[in-house]
This record gives C-alpha cells, structure tokens and sequence, in this order.
C-alpha cells in the first residue's frame, strides 16, 4: 500500500446566491471584490454571524421587555392606538373576553379600511382569558391599533423591536 499525503485543493465558487447572501450578511464586506473560494480542507470556524448582521445578542434577549424601552398597554373597554411609526414591535401581555359577542383585538387600518391582526372572542356566555406575544410588521402609512370590546381588557406592555430599516433595537438601560 502506498501512502499518498493528500493535497489541498481550492476552487473557486461561482454563484451569484452565494454571494449575495454574503454582502447580506456582511455589510461591512460589500463590494469586497475577491471571488468565493472552498477548500477540501478540514478548517476550524468561529461563527461572528451575528457580530456581522450587526446583532450580538441571541433573539430572545434582543426583543425582551425592558423598563426602560416598555410601554405599558392596559385597555378596557376601548381603543389604543399602539403606533404608526413604520418599524416592527413585539407586543408581550394577556387578553380577557368576558361575554360573548364581543372581541379583543388588534388591528391595522391605512386609513382607509381596516385589517383584524389578531383577535379573541367566545360564543358562549363567560370569560376566557388568552396570552398574547406577537410581533408585529408596521409599514408605512399603517396605524397598528389595540381594542377591547366593552367587557374585554388587553393588558401588557409593547415595544419596539427593530426600526423602519429593519435595525434592530436593543432594550434601553443595559450595556450592549
């Protein structure tokens, strides 16, 4: 049997998805010029994904709710308009329904006409209670509205998660 030392190969990748995931990704390496190259050799990684998109902290901790960044929602019996500034924001609490017929919801209007996001109601007599965490996508142009029925209530706390631009925004008051 003859020992054969195996030679390292590079190869140059040629694909534009390829690519452009990475200036997605990798803002900084935009128009960076050199073509993508793969390697039959076994190299060690450290994943900076998340220090390249511009997030260093894990999604759960990023839209967590914060004192500084929370604006607390308590409705009864009427509505709230949440926001009409173009971003995304997470909305963390509870919704009671406390007969039937009427409904706990949020909804987005242009100003036109208006759309039920999400909604909680009961055929029966009664009250049902649901807990509520969503995120929510606001364009431009869009009023994102919290309304309770008139023996309904939503309470919790909403904020903003990422800007227009899809920037995201760290909770306030803590070292990032």
């Amino acid at each position: 049997m003859v020992n054969r030392p195996s030679v390292p190969e590079i190869i140059t990748v040629n694909s534009e998805d390829l690519q452009a995931t990475i200036r997605d990704l990798l803002p900084s390496q935009n128009g960076f010029g050199s073509e993508l190259q793969a390697t039959n050799v076994i190299t060690p990684i450290i994943d900076l994904t998340a220090t390249a998109e511009g997030s260093r902290l894990p999604f759960e901790i990023q839209t967590a709710a914060s004192f500084g960044s929370a604006t607390t929602v308590a409705i009864g019996a009427g509505t709230q308009v949440m926001t009409s500034t173009p971003g995304w924001y997470r909305f963390i609490g509870t919704a009671t329904v406390g007969a039937a017929g009427v409904n706990a919801e949020f909804s987005m209007t242009d100003g036109f006409s208006a759309k039920t996001i999400w909604s909680l109601n009961t055929a029966a007599a009664g009250q049902i209670t649901a807990d509520v965490d969503l995120i929510f996508a606001v364009a431009n142009g869009i009023t994102l509205s919290a309304i309770a029925g008139t023996t309904c209530n939503i309470v919790g706390s909403f904020r903003q998660i990422a800007n227009g631009q899809g920037e995201l925004v760290n909770p306030v008051g803590l070292p990032l």
